[in-house]
């Protein structure tokens, strides 16, 4: 039922994110300006990352590991959970959550680049619907979407100000992002770093199923 998270970036870029494909081969790759990623139906071939990398010298690849020939290139790995929603996270909704529109592009990316600046681009915010929560006219926790395939979208950016840790904002914010998504008929699934203890927690403790694990290979010239 969820093959296709075995590879959500190729899937979502043959998919509903078709219009920010860029096509190198067997590999298909996000508009850098979007989002750094990539992933192939097979393995990630030379050709097709020497072309990405003469217009992004930074990217990630998702699955396999790609094929880098004689490439002069860093390859490094995170090793990422994969989890799952099957249905509606049941908690009551006390804060009030607010979709972030142009008018906060802004903020919203002031606010991710200080904790995940590689996976945020200028252009990010367009591959789905973000949200947030504001304390004294001030932006202190997001979670937005990002990759999305027809019938599953990603969870993404569940970042809370540190100074706001502790408060359930988090909670609140993947509980909202998933109903909306769940609204839209399709199956929210995530990703988080497998040395991240405390979000995998929370995100079992709210009913993710963990489906596995993926690998990130970060390639840099």
């Amino acid at each position: 039922m969820y093959g296709k998270l075995d590879n959500p970036v190729y899937h979502s870029l043959n998919e509903y994110h078709e219009k920010f494909c860029f096509n190198f081969g067997d590999t298909k790759f996000y508009n850098p300006e979007v989002a750094s990623f990539g992933g192939a139906a097979q393995l990630s071939r030379e050709k097709d990352i020497t072309d990405y990398a003469k217009i992004c010298d930074d990217f990630l690849i998702f699955g396999a590991q790609p094929d880098l020939g004689n490439l002069k290139t860093e390859l490094s790995r995170l090793v990422c959970d994969q989890y799952v929603l099957e249905n509606p996270i049941q908690t009551d909704l006390t804060e009030e959550i607010i979709e972030l529109k142009q008018e906060h592009y802004e903020e919203l990316l002031a606010f991710v680049m200080k904790f995940y600046p590689y996976y945020f681009k200028a252009r990010t915010p367009e591959l789905g619907r973000y949200f947030g929560v504001f304390k004294d006219h001030k932006l202190v926790a997001v979670t937005g979407e990002r990759m999305q395939m027809n019938d599953m979208t990603e969870v993404s950016a569940v970042i809370t100000d540190t100074d706001y840790l502790g408060k359930g904002l988090a909670k609140q914010l993947v509980t909202f992002v998933s109903g909306k998504i769940f609204d839209d008929g399709k199956t929210p699934f995530l990703h988080v770093a497998e040395s991240n203890t405390g979000a995998k927690r929370l995100y079992e403790k709210l009913g993710f199923m963990h489906r596995g694990t993926i690998n990130l290979w970060g390639v840099k010239r």
